[in-house]
């Protein structure tokens, strides 16, 4: 099965500044801010929806396609990604523009400063699709999460019109669209992602019902933060799921992203769609133990125990024969 997984790609500089920027505002003359921040750290993060959509299924064995557009400054994360069995063949580099960058300074106080610099992924709606699922045979499915709206929609209508099914995961984007233009990215998916929020998001902007927006998917899988995962399945009985118990709780960012590689893994390996959400749910677990949402490892043993402990010997054995859990 082949599975095409669109949508940005970032790297996040994240820096923290030991004061407090409040310190270093003078009040009347906020309209003339000239201000340098010496800061302690600096992290380098691999980021985007989809390498962190990808990078999650290539750790449980599968070899997902990666779609979008960098820049040439993308070989040590391209190397990264292959590395964890991601097919970047997909991925379009431009010749002028760097990979998007996210550039943020926390001060001690939690405030933020920061920048979003989209860069080469301005240049994903280039892109088109039917060369990549040509190289690779087929497309069993297409993900397209968030990345430039125009890339987003002509993603959708080119998997209308050649009948790739696909998966819609507006999310981020979501606060910037308004409702003619959300309908088209969700009407006739395979699948669509969204949290809690987004899915109150997407019936405030539309006016469509969660009857009306059932009617236009065949599966639509809601995450609902501590309390799970829910998948409506056209004609079939609601399924919930409940969060896999973490170790620790370290930093949630990406959490959404991972349970969509687990849930799109469960899919392929055709296990069912109460075996998906939990694998969902665990990936996304792994994700909270660690700093980074492409930073966790997997073995293929504790991935097992783990699901064990949780949902139950008959859910492990279900997915036991599909999780190989490849070294980088």
């Amino acid at each position: 099965m082949a599975v095409l997984i669109t949508g940005s790609i970032a790297t996040d500089h994240l820096m923290t500044f030991p004061g407090r920027f409040s310190d270093s505002l003078v009040a009347d003359k906020l309209d003339k801010v000239s201000l340098s921040f010496l800061v302690e750290d600096l992290e380098v993060r691999r980021g985007g929806v989809a390498p962190n959509i990808a990078f999650g299924m290539g750790c449980l064995g599968l070899r997902p396609v990666l779609v979008g557009a960098v820049g040439p400054d993308f070989a040590d994360y391209e190397s990264w990604l292959q590395r964890h069995n991601v097919d970047t063949s997909g991925v379009h580099v431009s010749e002028s523009r760097h990979t998007a960058r996210f550039v943020c300074t926390t001060d001690s106080e939690q405030n933020q400063i920061a920048s979003f610099y989209p860069g080469a992924m301005s240049e994903a709606r280039n892109i088109e699709l039917r060369p990549v699922v040509d190289q690779v045979g087929k497309a069993d499915v297409v993900l397209i999460g968030a990345n430039d709206p125009e890339a987003m929609l002509r993603h959708t209508e080119e998997c209308r019109f050649r009948g790739y099914p696909f998966a819609a995961d507006p999310s981020q984007q979501l606060a910037r669209m308004d409702g003619p233009e959300i309908v088209p990215l969700i009407e006739g998916a395979t699948y669509l992602f969204t949290n809690e929020y987004e899915a109150a998001l997407i019936e405030q902007k539309t006016g469509l019902t969660a009857t009306d927006i059932a009617a236009m998917v065949e599966t639509r899988i809601t995450t609902l933060g501590p309390d799970g995962a829910r998948v409506e399945r056209r004609g079939q009985p609601t399924v919930s799921v409940q969060v896999a118990e973490e170790d620790r709780k370290v930093d949630p960012t990406g959490v959404g992203d991972a349970f969509r590689a687990g849930f799109l893994a469960g899919q392929v390996w055709g296990v069912g769609d109460e075996r998906s959400a939990q694998v969902g749910a665990l990936l996304a677990t792994y994700v909270i133990e660690t700093m980074g949402t492409q930073e966790y490892e997997l073995a293929q043993r504790n991935f097992l125990d783990r699901m064990a402990r949780t949902y139950g010997d008959a859910a492990a054995a279900d997915v036991e024969p599909h999780v190989t859990c490849p070294r980088p």
